[in-house]
């Protein structure tokens, strides 16, 4: 929580970046054994945007980067630290910000990633926050960014009607007034089951049994992770807003990770706001893209007019891990 004397730290540049390519429910219908109806009843989605086959999650984080930038009226050289999250990296090694940092022509700063899911945005954006809320840095970039596609088994119906590909960046520094006022963060690795992809680490190295057995894509177990995605995103939101004295009217927007159309409707109604005037939604048109959603969210937010200045929002996120993450800003 934002004390009396303490930098005031906010967002000063927002971007995004969606692939061209658009999947459909009627497209996956000729893949999988579902329906559009199906798919738009039980997750809200009816298209998800898939990278091209040459396009890493690398070149979809400079591009949303290049944006943040651009709105944010700076140019690469004035970023002091680079920040990406992801679960879908370029490779293990080196991390994809110092690819990014590269492509960006920013060699000199420190870079690197956070792999924390779907909570990577907020936790990003925790970091950034203490960096220049101490006076190390000025200003930092944090981009979310996914090709979610690249680790889905588009034989598996349960989960591939979800997953997108996106890329969301947000440049902090220090503002004069509003900015972030509180930060919530939270884990449970006794749960990190329920959301994973089994192999390819160094616990269970690639080898042709697991390319056979599919093990190297993303495996769910939706009806547990349902569940506690209700209760972590309503707990992570209380916890985020009471140390402020804040309610449900108070808040102007919140912003959640676009998970399912179903969760977000519980956890509106946990918190006891109104869905259809203080929930963002855009899930509909990109699925459900990990860490890099809250982002595209956050932005297209903000560009549509639905943030304006003054507002106080709520961005809040589950993932895998299982992690999540509340932040309360003043616009």
């Amino acid at each position: 929580m934002t004390k009396m004397n303490e930098k005031k730290v906010g967002i000063i540049g927002l971007g995004k970046y969606l692939p061209e390519h658009r999947l459909s429910n009627k497209d996956l219908e000729k893949i999988v054994d579902t329906t559009d109806e199906w798919i738009t009843a039980r997750t809200g989605i009816k298209e998800r945007r898939i990278a091209a086959d040459n396009e890493a999650t690398s070149d979809m984080a400079v591009k949303a980067a290049k944006n943040a930038l651009e709105n944010a009226k700076l140019n690469p050289g004035d970023i002091d630290l680079v920040i990406v999250a992801t679960i879908t990296p370029d490779m293990f090694f080196p991390a994809t910000a110092c690819i990014v940092q590269n492509k960006l022509g920013i060699n000199s700063v420190p870079a690197f990633d956070i792999s924390v899911a779907c909570s990577g945005f907020m936790y990003g954006i925790a970091i950034a926050n203490q960096f220049i809320k101490t006076g190390v840095y000025k200003h930092v970039l944090v981009i979310a960014a996914e090709k979610m596609s690249s680790v889905t088994d588009w034989t598996d119906r349960s989960t591939c009607v979800l997953m997108g590909d996106g890329a969301g960046a947000a440049i902090l520094g220090e503002v004069k007034d509003g900015g972030i006022l509180s930060v919530y963060l939270g884990a449970d690795g006794s749960k990190g089951d329920l959301l994973n992809m089994p192999a390819g680490g160094s616990r269970i190295p690639a080898t042709v049994s697991t390319v056979e057995g599919r093990l190297h894509f993303l495996k769910m177990q939706g009806n547990e992770l349902f569940r506690h995605a209700v209760k972590i995103m309503a707990e992570a939101a209380m916890k985020a807003t009471e140390p402020l004295g804040l309610k449900g009217d108070d808040i102007s927007l919140v912003i959640p990770h676009q998970a399912n159309i179903r969760i977000l409707n519980a956890v509106a109604k946990r918190m006891g706001i109104d869905p259809a005037k203080k929930l963002y939604l855009n899930i509909e048109k990109y699925g459900n893209m990990s860490a890099a959603s809250s982002a595209v969210a956050l932005t297209e937010a903000v560009e549509e007019g639905r943030v304006k200045k003054g507002d106080t929002i709520l961005l809040d996120a589950f993932g895998a891990g299982l992690t999540w993450g509340a932040v309360v800003i003043k616009w």
